[in-house]
């Protein structure tokens, strides 16, 4: 674990990461505490412009709301959505992987098939088309994200068992009777993690992005504030009021980046290879 650590904040961009997104974590959990108020009340004068007013630091919309207090509550929802979306898929796409890769043959053929067609399918069409049948809501849009993320999964979960299966530990729990139940959860699975890690950081950057382009498009949770809301619900005053999209936008662009270096932190770090240098 401490070796971990070591390489892990041997990125310098990892450490970046890490502290952005340790921030956006606490302005989400916090967020009731610092704005007790609802996102959606009115409470100041429309269009205030940012650091102008002290009791609104990020300025307030069309209708007095309090940009701040917007920015701290759809951070709840957006990681609320793209964490639990990611983990939902990433399980999907290791049960599917980890069937075809480790038994093959035709339940290969089969689930690679069903995977290979959800593939064909621009991602983001396909969430609209989910959502949009479903009355959208945030369990709605988590199972959209769900649908489009966990083929890439699953493909890269089919390969590593692939390889996995042929080694020699394999082999000498099959000998000792393990069931095969227990030799891909047991045996091979925690082989696997590595790259299943790093791949899981990177999706929740995109189910984030997913989201936000559902909600600007008037698809997401209209009981909820999200960055992609008032991204969408701000286009009207891009002229006249531009933090409006700008504030959310830029909450956007540093949580995913924030993720991105944690992911490639979490690759350095994971990294077989790197691992084999450091040793040497």
């Amino acid at each position: 674990m401490n070796q971990f650590l070591q390489r892990f904040f041997a990125n310098k961009g990892a450490i970046v990461g890490t502290v952005i997104f340790a921030v956006v974590i606490a302005v989400a959990i916090f967020a009731s505490v610092w704005y007790e108020n609802s996102p959606w009340m009115m409470m100041g004068k429309p269009l205030v412009k940012p650091f102008q007013d002290p009791k609104f630091w990020f300025g307030t919309d069309m209708l007095g709301r309090d940009i701040g207090a917007g920015l701290a509550h759809g951070a709840r929802v957006s990681l609320m959505i793209s964490v639990s979306s990611t983990v939902v898929a990433v399980f999907f796409g290791i049960l599917i992987g980890a069937m075809a890769g480790y038994y093959g043959g035709w339940i290969d053929d089969v689930l690679m098939r069903i995977t290979e067609f959800f593939q064909t399918i621009p991602q983001l069409a396909m969430a609209i088309v989910v959502v949009a049948i479903f009355t959208p809501s945030i369990y709605s849009i988590v199972c959209a994200i769900v649908i489009v993320s966990w083929p890439p999964v699953a493909r890269l979960v089919r390969s590593e068992f692939m390889s996995l299966k042929q080694r020699e530990f394999v082999h000498a729990a099959i000998g000792l009777g393990q069931k095969p139940r227990q030799i891909i959860f047991s045996q091979i699975l925690p082989n696997a993690l590595s790259p299943i890690i790093v791949m899981a950081s990177l999706m929740v950057a995109t189910a984030l992005l997913t989201e936000a382009a559902l909600s600007f498009l008037g698809l997401g949770d209209r009981n909820l504030m999200s960055w992609g809301y008032m991204i969408g619900a701000a286009r009207t005053m891009l002229r006249e009021a531009p933090w409006m999209s700008v504030m959310p936008g830029l909450a956007i662009l540093l949580c995913v980046l924030a993720i991105n270096l944690i992911g490639e932190g979490l690759n350095d770090a994971l990294n077989p290879q790197l691992r084999k240098r450091g040793a040497a």
